[in-house]
């Protein structure tokens, strides 16, 4: 994949954010396209060998449209201002977790996990670690995730800025209705999603072997991810 190339075009697009300049340099839209593709592919080659649910997909599954859809936002720019994918066994447009990966200039970033869960589904993810609280903390505590990915609700995520890591993009003020306030682990109980991202420098992706040092950040999460998926499993 040449990342150089494609964060070239996406700062040209940032900064030329309309149709006529976008027609004017389809062909090169094309090319960084077509490259970030095959680095999809690679990814998928470095996950599967973890993680087999998803060997089946090509990049193709798993990108997303360029093309803004701009009818209920304030911002009518056509183009997105990044290359986005989401590797997940059940298709990018499924409830179950996955691994997403993002490239913008200077806002670089990987995550994992679940989010936008239905309440419902929401409600039985928290009556899951409740119940098995343990399991739960082995997979987000141990020291690996944490230094990747944080504790809950450390990061912050939007459109302007993003922290260097971050479990959970957002969280109640208190305990959900139904659950304990006083619970000891109260506050994995508040997060509204079970995703976590971790943001990498520009340069992370010219390296040699960039997939496998990538795929070492979503091996991490994956205990966290499949400890979800098997809630989320129980209604898709």
């Amino acid at each position: 994949m040449d990342s150089k190339r494609i964060l070239a075009f996406l700062q040209a697009v940032a900064a030329n954010n309309n149709r006529p300049w976008f027609q004017a340099h389809k062909a090169e839209y094309e090319r960084c396209k077509q490259e970030f593709e095959v680095g999809v592919d690679e990814l998928i080659a470095a996950l599967a060998k973890f993680d087999s649910e998803i060997s089946h997909l090509t990049a193709k599954d798993c990108c997303y449209r360029f093309y803004r859809d701009t009818r209920f936002s304030e911002d009518k720019s056509p183009y997105k201002r990044h290359f986005g994918a989401y590797i997940c066994a059940h298709g990018k447009k499924s409830l179950r977790g996955g691994y997403y990966i993002h490239l913008q200039p200077g806002r670089c970033m990987i995550g994992v996990g679940a989010y936008w869960l239905p309440t419902h589904i929401l409600t039985s993810c928290r009556n899951e670690i409740m119940g098995n609280i343990d399991q739960w903390r082995a997979a987000v505590e141990n020291g690996e995730f944490v230094n990747c990915y944080g504790y809950p609700n450390e990061g912050h995520m939007d459109d302007e800025a993003v922290t260097d890591k971050g479990f959970g993009l957002s969280s109640l003020k208190t305990a959900p209705k139904g659950f304990p306030r006083d619970y000891a682990y109260v506050d994995y109980l508040k997060m509204k999603d079970y995703a976590c991202w971790h943001s990498l420098p520009d340069s992370f992706f010219a390296q040699p072997q960039w997939a496998e040092r990538l795929a070492d950040y979503y091996r991490v999460a994956k205990p966290m991810m499949d400890f979800v998926n098997a809630v989320i499993d129980d209604y898709e």
